[in-house]
């Protein structure tokens, strides 16, 4: 069963989407309001999606979003009345998943939030996508790095740099780019 977490100022309107939830098969873990210590109680609940209901997302609120976004990671559904096209641009990029303008009916609840699901754990991968194209690029640069500093030491070629660093590699029982940067700080050592 999904846990969610209920972040609205309003009690009367937040105990209607807590109803609506549970009858759509969700288990509501916490219900807060804006102004609380939102980080504290999402470790506190371990929520699986945050569902914020506010009127107009103010500065505050879109903080305490870009902060959830960037140390608890989780999906976080918007239902607001403010169509303001700026709100909605900060909105997504403090990591709200789906920011939905008078959109909250009973039966729309589900597929919002599943779509809000779908999307966050898309970027997630992503992410984690761009961040091994980063690590392999710097490991690469490493490595080149070592090469050259190998070839001018040397006087040999690439290939033969490169054969060197693997061959150090294959016996140390290390990745090259480990080797490459230990190389890199050896000489650092040496000048």
């Amino acid at each position: 069963m999904l846990r969610v977490m209920i972040v609205d100022e309003k009690p009367e309107r937040a105990a209607l989407l807590e109803d609506a939830l549970h009858n759509t098969g969700y288990e509501v873990v916490a219900r807060l309001t804006a102004n609380e210590d939102l980080q504290t109680r999402i470790v506190e609940s371990q929520p699986d999606v945050i569902v914020i209901d506010v009127d107009s997302p103010d500065r505050d609120t879109l903080e305490h979003m870009c902060c959830i976004g960037h140390t608890s990671q989780r999906p976080v559904v918007m239902f607001t009345h403010d169509d303001d096209k700026e709100k909605i641009r900060i909105a997504m990029r403090a990591g709200v998943s789906a920011y939905i303008v008078n959109g909250l009916s009973n039966e729309r609840i589900k597929p919002i939030i599943e779509v809000a699901i779908a999307r966050f754990q898309e970027y997630q991968s992503l992410r984690a996508d761009l961040a091994k194209a980063n690590n392999a690029l710097a490991e690469r640069k490493v490595i080149e790095r070592a090469k050259g500093l190998i070839m001018q030491q040397r006087h040999c070629t690439e290939q033969e740099a490169y054969q060197a660093l693997r061959k150090l590699a294959m016996t140390g029982n290390q990745r090259l780019a480990e080797v490459a940067g230990n190389v890199l700080s050896a000489a650092q050592l040496l000048i």
